[in-house]
């Protein structure tokens, strides 16, 4: 019930405001438990997809959005639980990729769609990265559902990092066809396999999407942003405090 109040009070204004254009909506079955293993270039992804579909989708989402206290807090817990996002409690053993798991297998063994980002985060510049084999392969091959790759298309270019106010412009989304993995059934446990599956489901959703592949973790590629943006940073304070040295004794032998 929560689900289509929040699906037509907040999708119906996405879809009239950013008018989304769709491919491939065959391709999402009427009916029973499906994958939808989708690239991640925004924030706004797990409300476009959403929005366009007729079937309810569920991702996942860090628990500390379900658990912050206060007002805002339950005012932020009972919109994610609103838009179909289930918390993943992320402080176990083998973190959010457990829960992922479980979280995932619930879904569809209820018949629905499971929405997941094999990513495992958003993109740092617009490229397809490496996709992570836990979560995505080990639900798939645990419940024998489909995976349907999906291409979000230039959502990351409609609110930027830093700014404020979104840009009204079309995103895309690409559905492809189904993709059936029975032939590693009961191969779960099998880490190649797992890499396999994964690196499958990435292929068709780099030819969806058009972007261009990296073949390392998205997050491996933030903390060399990171790393970069620091080293940047040392560099220009190193120079300006050399220059305000060398201002300084400039100013000093001018005074002699």
């Amino acid at each position: 019930m929560l689900y289509g109040t929040m699906k037509v009070a907040i999708g119906g204004p996405l879809k009239v405001a950013f008018r989304p254009w769709v491919e491939g909506m065959e391709n999402i079955p009427a009916e029973g438990p499906a994958i939808l293993a989708s690239n991640h270039l925004s924030f706004s992804d797990s409300f476009f997809l959403p929005a366009v579909l007729d079937r309810k989708v569920t991702f996942i989402a860090k628990a500390e959005y379900f658990t912050t206290p206060g007002v805002k807090g339950r005012l932020t817990a009972a919109f994610f639980k609103g838009v179909g996002q289930l918390p993943v409690d992320r402080s176990g053993s083998r973190g959010a990729g457990e829960a992922a798991v479980r979280s995932g297998m619930e879904v569809l063994e209820r018949g629905e769609l499971f929405g997941i980002y094999p990513e495992g985060t958003r993109s740092p510049d617009g490229r397809l990265y490496r996709g992570k084999p836990g979560g995505l392969a080990r639900v798939a091959l645990a419940t024998g559902a489909p995976v349907i790759p999906v291409a979000m298309i230039d959502t990351e270019k409609i609110q930027p990092p830093g700014k404020v106010v979104p840009k009204l412009m079309r995103p895309g989304i690409r559905i492809g066809k189904p993709m059936d993995f029975s032939r590693y059934q009961g191969m779960e446990h099998d880490r190649f396999v797992l890499r396999a599956l994964t690196d499958e489901v990435m292929y068709e959703i780099m030819k969806l999407s058009g972007q261009e592949y990296v073949d390392m973790y998205a997050t491996a590629a933030k903390r060399q942003i990171a790393d970069a943006a620091k080293a940047a940073k040392a560099a220009r304070e190193k120079a300006e405090k050399a220059g305000t040295a060398e201002r300084v004794e400039t100013a000093e032998k001018a005074e002699k």
